[in-house]
C-alpha cells in the first residue's frame, strides 16, 4: 500500500475545492488536458464541516472513476453556508478513461483522512491532502 500526499491552493473556496479536485485526477492521468467534456455530471453535496465537504467531492470524483471509468474535471461550483450546512453545487465534465489517449499513473483507491486540512491563509485557502493508490 502506498499513498500520495499534494497541497492545493485557491483564492477562494471554489479555487481551491478546484485546485484539489484536478490535483486527484492528476494523480490518476498523466494529462489533464487529455479529458475531453464529453459527459456531464452535477455535483450536489452537502456537509456539517467544510473540511469534509472537500473530502466529499474528492471521494466523488474517485468513486465515478471507479464505478463508471469516468475522468472528470470540476467546474464550475459554488460554496454556500445554509444553516449549519456547507453545501457545494456546481458540475463536472469528462469522458471515459481511454488507456490510448489517458496515459495513467496510479491507481487512487481513496482519500485518506490521515493529516488532510482545509485552512484559511492569508492568500486565500489551502489544502492538504493524502491520497491511498
Amino acid at each position: 500500500m502506498a499513498d500520495i500526499a499534494f497541497r492545493a491552493m485557491g483564492r477562494s473556496l471554489e479555487e481551491v475545492f478546484v485546485s484539489a479536485a484536478d490535483a486527484t485526477m492528476e494523480v490518476m492521468i498523466d494529462n489533464l488536458d487529455s479529458i475531453d467534456f464529453k459527459e456531464r455530471r452535477e455535483l450536489r453535496l452537502a456537509n456539517s464541516a467544510l473540511d469534509m465537504l472537500l473530502f466529499d467531492l474528492l471521494q466523488e470524483l474517485i468513486y465515478l472513476k471507479d464505478s463508471e471509468q469516468l475522468l472528470l474535471r470540476v467546474r464550475p461550483i459554488q460554496i454556500t453556508r445554509e444553516g449549519n450546512n456547507w453545501k457545494l453545487a456546481g458540475e463536472a465534465h469528462g469522458e471515459k478513461l481511454d488507456p490510448v489517449r489517458h496515459r495513467q499513473r496510479a491507481d487512487v483507491k481513496a482519500v485518506t483522512l490521515h493529516h488532510f486540512a482545509l485552512e484559511k491563509t492569508d492568500n486565500g485557502w489551502s489544502a492538504s491532502v493524502i491520497l491511498d493508490i
